[in-house]
């Protein structure tokens, strides 16, 4: 049944600005539940960070989660400037000071340049029996400067992170997310976090 779900959240999902494309779980859990959510987005864009932060908070509220924004607990001089491996440690530590139990962490990892067809409804699935219909019919593939749409896809991920005593930042989960084309922030962030919601339920964690 996990399996049908799964492949029902990728059709659901595949005509979005968003495709999951990995989906990884720690073999080890089985369910998991946080009382207390960080909530990261990683990104230089500060529009597309708070928009992820706060939609997402929004989805913990629903499900009578806590959770709080980078936004409102990372100061401006704490993201402005490279951190050492041991002031990340202590921000853990704080953390768990103020009862975290989970972070949330989101960024964008790569980006790269594609090319598809104009696509031709009169021609999709048709099948040629001859060379001179088929030749006919895509030739202006060498002179219509048209032909082909240059897009871009985003390559980000979404990891769950345990911070509980005695586990070092213990991955749960980690989902591979591509965004096509971007340019309406409001609506990629939303229909990226639809699929990162529908994930996370299919997969047993916080939001089950």
């Amino acid at each position: 049944m996990k399996r049908i779900g799964y492949f029902f959240a990728l059709l659901l999902w595949g005509c979005s600005s968003t495709q999951l494309v990995h989906n990884w779980k720690n073999p080890e859990i089985v369910l998991f539940h946080a009382n207390k959510v960080l909530i990261v987005g990683m990104t230089a864009n500060q529009d597309a960070r708070e928009a992820f932060e706060s939609k997402m908070q929004k989805e913990f509220e629903k499900r009578g989660v806590e959770s709080v924004r980078s936004l409102d607990l990372f100061d401006v001089e704490f993201t402005s400037a490279e951190r050492s491996e041991q002031e990340i440690s202590e921000v853990e530590q704080q953390l768990l000071d103020k009862d975290f139990d989970a972070i949330l962490f989101n960024k964008v990892v790569g980006s790269e340049d594609r090319q598809t067809f104009k696509e031709k409804l009169e021609s999709v699935n048709r099948l040629f029996f001859n060379f001179s219909d088929d030749y006919a019919g895509h030739q202006d593939m060498y002179y219509d400067g048209d032909y082909y749409s240059d897009f871009t896809v985003y390559h980000a991920e979404t990891s769950l992170y345990c911070i509980c005593v005695d586990k070092e930042r213990e991955l749960i989960w980690r989902g591979a997310i591509d965004i096509t084309d971007p340019d309406n922030v409001k609506r990629s962030v939303s229909d990226y976090i639809k699929l990162v919601v529908l994930a996370m339920e299919e997969q047993q964690l916080i939001f089950y």
